[in-house]
């Protein structure tokens, strides 16, 4: 199975369903963290909602589709992240994430995605990595700053998180396939 060891105590894995009683754990004590900024909470009940989901992206890998890792600190599940989708013709890979609250502030996605873009770069001969983040989510949009992303513009109400409408700031990073351009120790 693909999984990778990022530092001694931080590695991420393959989503796979065997993951789903852990993680609807986290998601649900966090409820109230992620609902700002998330719109599926309302749609993950259960354990087996969370299975169901995680039942998909194995599929979705396993055709080129996505690519969706579960993130693990000290060997707890501490949240998820991946290539929500990858356009394989035009090698652009939309990166996604997030942590459970007691997770954030330690550079665990910092890490997550820069090896999220080598695997694109390595795996995926992606040329192209893009990240889309709530304007007022500033812990999100620091990743894609952080990594030297460049700030591409705004998508004018581009998504509705229950009863509200958030702009996206898109974020991308050109990847050089010669030589990899991102800051090592960002």
């Amino acid at each position: 199975m693909f999984s990778r060891v990022l530092t001694d105590s931080l590695r991420i894995s393959l989503s796979i369903p065997q993951y789903a009683d852990e993680l609807f754990a986290l998601t649900d004590r966090n409820r109230l963290f992620l609902r700002r900024w998330l719109p599926w909470l309302d749609g993950t009940m259960t354990p087996d909602d969370t299975r169901q989901f995680l039942a998909l992206q194995v599929q979705r890998f396993a055709r080129g589709e996505s690519l969706h890792v579960t993130i693990f600190s000290d060997d707890s599940i501490a949240g998820v992240a991946g290539f929500n989708s990858l356009d394989r013709i035009n090698g652009i890979g939309y990166i996604g994430y997030w942590l459970g609250e007691d997770f954030t502030g330690r550079g665990i996605m910092t890490t997550v995605v820069r090896d999220l873009i080598e695997i694109g770069r390595s795996y995926y001969s992606l040329q192209k990595v893009d990240i889309r983040c709530a304007t007022g989510n500033s812990r999100s949009r620091a990743i894609p700053e952080r990594l030297g992303f460049s700030h591409e513009g705004t998508l004018r109400r581009a998504e509705r998180v229950y009863d509200e409408w958030f702009d996206h700031e898109v974020y991308a990073l050109v990847i050089d396939q010669r030589e990899q351009d991102i800051p090592p120790n960002a």
